[in-house]
């Protein structure tokens, strides 16, 4: 069941919502109860098979931060250990061990068959918030071992097909809140009004831009040579199908949960209008990158033995976390390619300090911008390739390699422009082009969109939308506020939305 379907939106969030705080009038732990169920009869859903899995994972990583928290206070790292292996043999097993089978066949010739199964549904966010949980007890940050509320932290359906990855210390004490369990309008229309924000993005701009994406990106395979423009059109639009893909379920998700009392972190924070990849990192899927460095990058040594020693770590870090997000070698040289730009961001910053102007300019930091705008799109191009000769023939068109043609039907319809850019030497040719104005529109009202509105979050900032939120600097007439012009403006926004939803496409990050 997906956030973006007419079964989840008309029923089951109407029933488990009603039947949540309906029992809460009388029982906090049956509501509990209750939204943990709902949470497991989302999953299964999708596949039933799958709810022993989860249920399994839960009770066996309950039982061991209660181990390492309370009883073998002996060996708790031993412990420790042995379960972070347990969580991540089941998690290679599903997501990786036809991914090596594949690459042992080629490297050494052999014939061995790959399994036959699929990824069971958000296995990598369950699996890190456990892992997440377990190291937190050894290191004495868990104070509650309610099993009931453990249960419901880790299957809590907002949260658990796309993230965000949640910390036990962040959301136990919401579940064991008086204030969780008795309804409130103003979490009602502050949930509503999010959650719609989020499927606009989803259903509309995500999911419009979208068309243009596929073919560019199958054009190697089926043997069409990119232009110039093409190349560029599909990688700008894939951005940005990606950006407003996992904006819209991040707001989703925190909307979803705004209904119930509970306030999800921020994982989402308008990351195109980063001035390097360091803010990029800051500001993309927070919550993953908050357990990279936690959990990995810091335990590697972080930066304190040297600067050299430093970029090995973020190196290693950036490589693994390619390969989190899928079995397969473009993963991991998109990873790879953020260390590598990490390394340099952190090379530049030391110069800098050296050499630092305090007085940087409006130009400099819209070129900022650009730059690294632009470097994460190149990266976007193995991230989505297919595999990793698509992704260098695309970035050869990109580089203008294959020529720099525009559809010659352009030339009249631009008129002088296009006379203009003719004389400059800008080839016309009867190309069959497949980016056409209208992703050009998409692209360029989109950029807009990214780069100067504010975000959701930032326009609901008085009302505490999410956990770990700034001060937003949006102007105040762009601020949200329980008002009829809102009211309007929301009610607009979710009819659209609705109306929108011919077939339910899944999210991006769907089983990441």
């Amino acid at each position: 069941m997906l956030f973006n379907s007419h079964v989840f939106i008309f029923v089951f969030l109407p029933i488990v919502l009603f039947g949540f705080y309906g029992i809460a009038r009388y029982s906090h732990n049956l509501a509990a109860i209750w939204l943990t169920v709902a949470s497991l009869f989302f999953y299964g859903w999708w596949d039933l098979r799958f709810v022993g899995l989860l249920l399994g994972s839960i009770v066996f990583n309950y039982g061991a931060g209660n181990w390492i928290g309370h009883r073998f206070q002996s060996k708790p790292k031993l412990l420790l250990t042995g379960a972070i292996i347990s969580n991540l043999i089941l998690l290679g097993y599903f997501k990786y061990a036809n991914f090596f089978i594949e690459n042992l066949n080629q490297l050494i010739d052999t014939s061995l068959r790959t399994a036959e199964f699929i990824l069971p549904l958000g296995i990598s966010f369950f699996t890190f918030t456990q892992i997440a949980f377990l190291v937190d007890t050894y290191q004495g940050k868990v104070k509650e071992y309610n099993f009931i509320h453990y249960t419901l932290f880790v299957t809590y359906f907002p949260h658990l097909i796309a993230g965000p990855v949640l910390h036990h210390k962040e959301m136990m004490p919401q579940f064991a809140k008086s204030a969780t369990y008795r309804f409130s309008y103003e979490n009602l229309l502050i949930g509503l009004t999010i959650f719609f924000i989020g499927l606009f993005k989803k259903v509309v701009a995500a999911d419009g831009i979208a068309t243009y994406v596929g073919p560019v990106f199958a054009a190697h395979t089926t043997g069409i040579e990119l232009t110039f423009l093409d190349a560029w059109g599909g990688a700008l639009c894939y951005a940005l199908q990606l950006y407003f893909d996992f904006s819209g379920y991040s707001d989703m998700a925190i909307g979803l949960s705004r209904l119930f009392g509970i306030t999800l972190p921020l994982n989402f924070d308008s990351p195109y209008k980063s001035v390097n990849i360091i803010e990029f990192w800051r500001r993309w899927h927070m919550t993953l990158s908050h357990f990279l460095r936690d959990y990995l990058y810091i335990p590697l040594g972080g930066n304190r033995k040297g600067n050299a020693r430093r970029h090995l770590n973020l190196l290693i870090t950036m490589l693994l976390g390619g390969l989190w997000h899928g079995a397969g070698w473009t993963y991991v040289m998109w990873g790879g390619l953020h260390g590598c730009y990490l390394v340099i961001n952190h090379g530049w910053q030391l110069l800098h300090k050296r050499f630092r102007d305090d007085s940087p300019s409006k130009l400099n930091h819209a070129l900022s911008v650009m730059i690294t705008f632009l470097a994460v799109v190149v990266a976007w191009v193995v991230f989505r390739s297919n595999n990793i000769d698509s992704a260098i023939a695309i970035l050869k068109a990109m580089a203008g390699m294959n020529g720099f043609a525009l559809p010659d039907a352009w030339l009249w319809k631009w008129g002088l422009v296009g006379q203009w850019l003719a004389k400059q030497g800008i080839h016309f040719s009867n190309t069959q082009a497949i980016i056409k104005g209208s992703a050009i529109n998409w692209i360029l009202v989109s950029l807009l969109i990214v780069w100067l509105a504010p975000n959701t979050q930032q326009m609901m900032v008085n009302f505490k939308p999410a956990l770990n939120i700034s001060e937003s600097g949006v102007a105040k007439r762009l601020l949200w506020k329980p008002s009829y012009s809102w009211l309007v403006a929301s009610v607009i926004c979710a009819v659209f939305s609705i109306l929108s939803i011919s077939e339910v496409s899944e999210f991006i990050y769907f089983q990441f």
